[in-house]
């Protein structure tokens, strides 16, 4: 916890903007505001140093040729890798994950190598996963997950690396190789996933999960109107 304000560092949105997933800051900060607690976004686009302080760090989805520009940029920044890994909460969606793994195979067969701060790799599927997806957490107290997924990568986790959930309907990881359907990484410092939504939108639990990693604290619960109203339409979305 930096100080007493969180601050949240909201990484390429000018380049890894595609799919919404800058909501995801907006929801972290008001979900701290509502709590009494003091938050501030900053927004490093490809121009910025980033900063290498942050609490929360945020990376978003992109298109192919956005994904490649995103890994060379994180490479070239070792100090902000090494914050990705040792210090702060990060939350990866879709690009944002496959470029934090070892490497990314695009459609013609060309192997990139990504931030390598996350075991997995990512190659081209036959068939673009478009479509709800519902996941069982395997963080403890979490419960279900559901996103909208579009993505033509199938992701592979190394051995003894977590997924984030067990997938219920939808593709998610996509790796024919494994017995059950998985969803997403996740270690003690980064959350990776393809859920869209903004997947914290959709998923409070997820949210104040990264939110207790962050500030170092239990937080109290919000009671907010209509969230599980909201929540039961995303399930009963994912299981039609």
């Amino acid at each position: 916890m930096t100080d007493s304000v969180i601050t949240i560092g909201l990484l390429l949105p000018d380049v890894l903007g595609t799919y919404s997933d800058t909501g995801n800051a907006v929801v972290l900060c008001q979900r701290l505001r509502w709590r009494g607690i003091a938050a501030r976004v900053l927004q490093c686009d490809a121009r910025t140093t980033p900063p290498t302080t942050c609490d929360i760090y945020l990376l978003g989805g992109g298109e192919d040729t956005a994904q490649l520009f995103a890994a060379t940029w994180l490479r070239k920044h070792h100090a902000l890798c090494h914050a990705l890994q040792r210090s702060a909460t990060t939350l990866a969606v879709c690009a944002g994950l496959q470029i934090l793994g070892n490497t990314v195979t695009d459609r013609a067969g060309q192997v990139h190598r990504g931030a390598e701060l996350l075991d997995v790799t990512t190659r081209p599927r036959r068939r673009r996963a478009t479509g709800q997806v519902v996941s069982r957490c395997t963080i403890p107290g979490v419960g279900l997950l559901t996103g909208f997924e579009n993505h033509l990568g199938a992701t592979t986790l190394g051995p003894g690396t977590t997924p984030l959930g067990h997938v219920q309907s939808g593709v998610g990881n996509g790796d024919r190789r494994t017995r059950h359907r998985t969803e997403g990484v996740i270690t003690d410092r980064i959350i990776g996933t393809y859920l869209h939504g903004p997947v914290l939108a959709r998923n409070p639990a997820l949210a104040d999960h990264i939110l207790t990693r962050a500030t170092g604290t239990t937080l109290p619960p919000l009671e907010l109107p209509d969230q599980a109203k909201l929540r039961r339409g995303y399930l009963k979305a994912g299981s039609d």
